[in-house]
């Protein structure tokens, strides 16, 4: 028989800054070693050369991180006009180049503000982590391998560019959902420009309310409560003898405000995350255990 796995002793959430040339699953690693704790897990994936905000759960604070990971990201980065790469960054090869060096703000930002707002497709990079027929699409595209891949709805809440010293390099201020690549991005405008583009210097400066203000190192971040991970979430506070039905899972009448809700006890202690179930019912999505 296998080794039962201990329970774990460390909880919270940690916001890491990233450094550059090291995966999100070596950041969990660091942290696993660092609070001597094996439950770890991270809430949306950075490429190894981006850097900045990169949430990290340890122990029961696992539990809640898909609370985190829906939430809409920040980024900034560099467009690089008229060099195309194998995987729309500057890590990859390149495959093809462009006279682009008069491109100018105004015409991209048209072009950006006319196709690549709001509620758009993407079709993911064969360098991503997105699994097709039980396969991820960077093992493929590491055996030489290119699939069709279908497009995927994502939203664009706000894309701005920004001049740099560099004529054919503009600055990408951009904020949208969940499972955005912002290399694909960078790469539909360098076609809708009539050449090419890729990324380079990628940063993620916002994971939801998670900032670049409280992020740390690895060596260095603070572990924050087990609560920070819904803060995005409609807080609701119950007396001891309904604490007690949310500690079991209990369908209660639902509250008001936006579903999902955090639950919190009296002693402050959160207790789960609700949601909505039915009329005027909520359902439990998570029951944090208090021990």
């Amino acid at each position: 028989m296998g080794r039962r796995r201990q329970p774990a002793t460390t909880h919270g959430i940690a916001v890491v800054d990233k450094p550059s040339g090291v995966t999100s699953h070596d950041v969990v690693a660091m942290l696993r070693r660092r609070f001597d704790e094996r439950q770890v897990g991270h809430g949306g994936t950075l490429d190894p050369s981006a850097t900045g905000v990169l949430v990290v759960a340890v122990g029961k604070a696992t539990k809640l991180l898909r609370f985190v990971e829906k939430t809409s990201k920040a980024y900034v980065g560099e467009i690089v006009f008229g060099v195309e790469t194998d995987t729309l960054d500057a890590d990859g090869q390149v495959t093809a180049t462009h006279d682009m060096d008069d491109v100018s703000v105004v015409a991209a930002q048209d072009l950006v503000d006319e196709h690549l707002l709001g509620d758009i497709e993407q079709i993911p990079p064969m360098v991503s982590a997105i699994k097709i027929d039980g396969k991820r699409l960077h093992e493929l595209a590491r055996e030489g391998i290119e699939i069709e891949r279908p497009a995927r709805p994502v939203t664009i809440h706000s894309f701005t560019l920004m001049p740099t010293d560099e004529p054919n390099v503009l600055l990408a201020a951009v904020e949208c959902s969940s499972g955005t690549y912002i290399r694909t991005l960078a790469a539909d405008l360098g076609t809708m420009l009539g050449g090419g583009a890729h990324l380079r210097n990628l940063r993620r400066t916002a994971v939801g309310r998670f900032t670049l203000g409280e992020a740390a190192g690895p060596d260095d971040c603070e572990l924050l409560p087990v609560a920070e991970a819904v803060r995005t979430l409609d807080r609701v506070e119950v007396s001891a003898p309904i604490a007690d039905f949310v500690a079991n899972g209990r369908v209660l009448p639902a509250w008001d405000g936006d579903s999902p809700w955090a639950v919190f006890g009296p002693d402050g202690a959160l207790l789960a995350v609700y949601e909505r179930h039915g009329t005027g019912e909520a359902k439990p999505m998570v029951v944090v255990p208090q021990t």
